[in-house]
């Protein structure tokens, strides 16, 4: 099959991005990383710190604060990729949470109101999919799946079109269809509430 053929079929990936945070000055969020505030909520807090933990040695990206207000999800949004269809994943480890204990992973980002969210939730012990539209998370699927506190989990999300398939730990566990955001858009990162959640080799993949 030619070249043209296969990536006119989307067969073809643009070169993946895979950060690690190894390289980036401790106590700070990211270059190229923004923070932004959803739903009128507080400010989050980003910070690269050391884990001995960390799958890949010595940093990881935290969200540290613990404000225990209901409807704050605190995003890091890396600013320079775009992506419609391909594979974005991370590992994350759930640290800690009096009324939430998860992390995520988002995807079609448009604005702080608006994308796509897969999420770890180590207190209801599942795996989510939800959009995020106008500023309101409405619910796309879930499944009960064990999501151990303070263990590294991988979750994968693989794009095509409307298809969304949700992995933990490189198994398939959800697979779903939305239509409503169909553009490319970023990708970032996501916890809720008071978690307390550290995130380790972040990785995108598009596919044309």
């Amino acid at each position: 099959m030619k070249f043209s053929l296969l990536l006119a079929l989307g067969l073809v990936a643009s070169p993946g991005r895979i950060i690690n945070f190894d390289a980036d000055a401790l106590g700070k969020i990211p270059p190229g990383w923004s923070a932004p505030i959803a739903n009128g909520g507080s400010a989050s807090r980003w910070e690269v710190l050391r884990d001995r933990t960390a799958p890949t040695q010595p940093y990881v990206l935290a969200q540290l604060s613990e404000d225990p207000r209901a409807n704050r999800f605190p995003l890091a949004i890396l600013n320079a990729v775009d992506l419609r269809d391909g594979d974005v994943s991370v590992r994350l480890k759930p640290v800690a949470g009096l009324q939430d204990e998860s992390g995520g992973v988002v995807f079609r980002y448009r604005d702080a109101d608006n994308y796509y969210l897969a999420l770890a939730d180590a207190r209801q012990q599942e795996v989510a999919l939800f959009k995020v539209e106008n500023g309101q998370r409405f619910p796309i699927g879930s499944v009960k799946h064990d999501v151990p506190a303070n263990a590294w989990r991988i979750l994968k999300i693989s794009l095509a079109g409307p298809r969304i398939q949700v992995y933990l730990d490189h198994r398939r566990i959800l697979t779903a269809a939305d239509y409503t955001f169909t553009a490319a858009g970023k990708v970032g990162l996501w916890t809720a509430g008071d978690s307390v959640t550290y995130f380790d080799d972040f990785r995108v993949y598009p596919k044309q």
